[in-house]
This record gives structure tokens, C-alpha cells and sequence, in this order.
């Protein structure tokens, strides 16, 4: 079997050694007998995994011991919506900056529980930049400041943690997280739908300041509220046990492949590499994001000519390259690079770029 470069945004690519030791556990988990997602989630099996996965990952990210950390179902988005009902009071604002599709979502997802609002936006430019901080209108005795780590669809990415004094600061790094070494000190919360960096879909990591959880937030189902789940050591209800399982084998690999640093230094020579065939192609390619905030994970672009798209892609297929298609809502192609794409397949993928120009430029 001859596996493809998998370009797609999430559900993205996950490491073949994790693939593989998944498959040789599926019927027969360390010799009990039956697989792990047969076993109970509250059964010492089970236990044992997440264990595990919270260990590793707390080593992997440096994560403190005031922050607790949860594993949920429901993805960022219902942590969008979970985020105010938790640590806003009713009718108290909170601020969030805009940088992307995801930055809209999340705020939409906020509005029915807090007062909104847009403390920066680039919607102006198309979303292709960051706001200055210092342009940025802050609310007074705001719940929290949210922003969008990484922008997977417009391809924007906060290279620096944003300054905002005492207020707290949440942020989505769904599609950045254990991408580089990130203190989460400076976090109030940290979340992440697991299917880009972490493992597969359905499973979400949400990393909280315990002290956060004194606040009283508003009225909301025990199931709704972040505390209980704390309590419940995220298993207030049945978990998505095998995501979680498969999450732990993907921290794993990331530790024993040299952990965030080593990571960092991969992103930085991938994005690298694809942003010089864009940059070099004497605009048969062209990216739009300013280049101080391009992301090191969504590589965004546009061919010269919108007749080429169709086949660009089709012959990309052809090559083994996929998924590379753009999100709908920005057009395009967009090249996703997360922790689990090799370096062989973005200088495949570049390869392909530089030759696909040369036979239709």
C-alpha cells in the first residue's frame, strides 16, 4: 500500500506509526483481550490511557499544575458557546479580535450569553493581517479577551502572545497547538479541536487556569459546566474513548520525535519552503496574507489564472497530493502542514508547484 500526501485542514493527516499501532491494538489492547474502545471508559484499561495522555501531554506542552485539563467531545465550537456561560457574568462584555472565519464563529457562538465585543477586526482587508495592539479598543472590566491562535482558512497566525494586562486571555489554538513551545502561563484558556495537531476528530482539549473556575458564570446544565467536568476528570458523561486513546498515541509520537521544539524547527523549514515557490513564481502563484503574520500550518494560495484550479488539482491527485483544495469561503488552494505532514511531502508538493508552472506558465 502506497499512502498519499494528505493536505486536508482537519480531519488532517495523523503519523503512520500511530495509524499502525492503532491497527495492531484494534482487536487486542495489551493482551486483555478485546480493544480499547470495547472497554469500559471507567475500567483501569481505560483509565490507564487517559492517564497517560494527560501526563504526556502536560510534558509535551509544559503545562502548570494550576491549569487543569479536560478531554471533551463537541469541538471548539461548543467551547466557543461554553466559554462565556462559564466565566462571564450575565450582561458583563468580552473582548474578541477577529483575524478569520474561525474568530467569527467564535463570537457568534458568544453573543446569546455576553455582551461582544469587536475589540480589533481585519475583515476590512479580507482578513490578510493582524491589527496593531495598539489600535486595539479594549472593554473595561471585560470577562476575558478572545482571539484565534492560528487562522486555518485565511492562513493568518498570531506570531506573538498579545499583551492585555489582567485580563484573562482565551484563545483557540485548534489548528497551532504543539506546534512550538507556547506558555501557557500567560493563558487564562487554552483550547483545541484535536484533529488537526492531536489526533482525530471528535475529541477536544480544553486547558483552564483553575482560579477561572471560582467565577460563578451563569445558569447552566451541570453537563455545560466546566467545574463538573474538572470534578469528573472528563468524564462526566461516556467519552469519546477511542479518539481520546488515539490522541495519547499521537502525544506520544510527538514527545519521541523531539517534542515542540523540534516541531518548530520543522514548521519553520516547511511554511518556508512553500511560501519561496509562491513568492519566487513571479506571481503564477500568489499568497495575500501579510508576510509577518503568515501561518506556519495553512498555507493559502491562488493560482494566476482561475481556469488553472481544476487542473491543478487534478493532476496534484495524479501525483499522490491531496486536499488541496481551498476552504469555500476563501477559494483557492491552501496547503495544510500540521505536525504529522513530512518535510518529503511539502518538498513533493513544491516539486509538483515548480513543474506545474513550468507546463502551464
Amino acid at each position: 500500500m502506497s499512502r498519499v500526501h494528505n493536505f486536508s485542514a482537519g480531519p488532517a493527516t495523523l503519523p503512520e506509526t500511530v495509524l499502525r499501532q492503532a491497527q495492531e491494538e484494534m482487536l487486542d489492547w495489551r493482551g486483555v483481550g478485546a480493544s480499547i474502545v470495547e472497554l469500559s471508559h471507567r475500567g483501569p484499561e481505560f483509565i490507564q490511557v487517559a492517564s497517560e495522555a494527560e501526563a504526556d501531554l502536560r510534558k509535551l506542552m509544559s503545562i502548570p499544575d494550576e491549569y487543569a485539563v479536560l478531554f471533551l467531545g463537541g469541538g471548539a465550537t461548543t467551547v466557543q458557546a461554553l466559554l462565556p456561560l462559564n466565566f462571564a457574568a450575565p450582561g458583563q462584555a468580552a473582548d474578541y479580535v477577529l483575524t478569520g472565519h474561525w474568530g467569527k464563529t467564535a463570537i457568534k457562538q458568544a453573543k446569546p450569553y455576553v455582551t461582544a465585543n469587536v475589540a480589533a477586526s481585519s475583515e476590512a482587508d479580507g482578513f490578510r493581517s493582524i491589527p496593531a495592539r495598539d489600535t486595539w479598543q479594549l472593554s473595561k472590566d471585560a470577562a476575558y479577551l478572545h482571539y484565534t491562535a492560528n487562522e486555518t482558512i485565511h492562513g493568518v497566525e498570531f506570531r506573538d502572545i498579545p499583551d492585555v494586562g489582567d485580563v484573562p486571555l482565551f484563545a483557540d489554538f485548534s489548528s497551532s497547538i504543539a506546534s512550538e513551545p507556547v506558555d501557557v502561563s500567560r493563558f487564562g484558556v487554552i483550547y483545541a479541536g484535536a484533529q488537526k495537531n492531536l489526533g482525530p476528530v471528535g475529541i477536544t482539549v480544553v486547558i483552564i487556569r483553575r482560579d477561572l473556575l471560582e467565577r460563578a458564570g451563569q445558569p447552566r446544565a451541570d453537563i455545560l459546566d466546566y467545574r463538573s467536568h474538572v470534578k469528573g476528570e472528563s468524564m462526566l458523561n461516556t467519552p469519546p474513548s477511542w479518539n481520546w486513546y488515539l490522541l495519547g498515541l499521537t502525544v506520544k509520537w510527538m514527545l519521541a520525535e523531539g517534542g515542540v521544539e523540534e516541531f518548530a524547527r520543522r514548521s519553520a523549514r516547511k511554511s518556508a519552503l512553500l511560501y519561496d515557490v509562491i513568492d519566487s513564481s513571479g506571481g503564477f502563484y500568489r499568497n495575500e496574507v501579510d508576510p509577518g503574520v503568515r501561518s506556519r500550518m495553512n498555507v493559502p494560495f491562488f493560482l494566476h489564472d482561475e481556469a488553472l484550479d481544476k487542473p491543478f488539482l487534478k493532476e496534484a491527485d495524479a501525483a499522490g497530493l491531496i486536499s488541496l483544495k481551498g476552504h469555500r469561503a476563501l477559494g483557492g488552494m491552501r496547503a495544510s502542514i500540521y505536525n504529522a505532514m513530512s518535510e518529503a511531502g511539502v518538498q513533493a508538493l513544491a516539486g509538483f508547484m515548480r513543474d506545474f508552472r513550468q507546463r502551464h506558465g
